[in-house]
């Protein structure tokens, strides 16, 4: 009998109890779920993307980052104040400007690998392989 891997169901209706009660008791809680999926959310927009990396590498404002993106002031700002809602970005006033930094190393550490996997990707995708 062959395995089709792109099934989703399993061929038998069979739960395997010792893998089941392996997982139960570290299940994650709703606020933690709620919270890891509200992250990936902020990194699902590519102009949020593009925003966050920008910041990994320092320091910008509002005008620095709308001239990086090709963007208007008004559309950047609306992100920013979505990553800062999120405790994501953190703003610094100097005078009449105020400059964002990262405030969250979790999330450049999950751009950062998602942007090597993107990379990775690409790479693959211009190397023929045999069969």
């Amino acid at each position: 009998m062959a395995i089709h891997l792109h099934e989703d169901r399993c061929g038998e209706s069979v739960v395997h109890q010792e893998a089941v009660a392996e997982c139960l008791p570290s299940q994650l809680n709703d606020q933690v779920v709620e919270s890891l999926s509200e992250s990936f959310k902020a990194l699902a927009d590519p102009t949020r993307i593009r925003i966050l990396y920008n910041l990994s590498k320092r320091e910008l404002c509002v005008c620095d980052l709308a001239e990086i993106l090709g963007m208007t002031q008004s559309a950047v700002s609306h992100q920013l104040r979505y990553l800062r809602t999120l405790r994501i970005v953190k703003g610094r006033r100097e005078g009449n400007t105020v400059y964002y930094t990262c405030d969250d190393a979790h999330i450049i550490g999950l751009l950062q690998m998602g942007v090597d996997h993107a990379m990775h990707v690409e790479r693959d995708k211009g190397n023929v392989h045999d069969s």
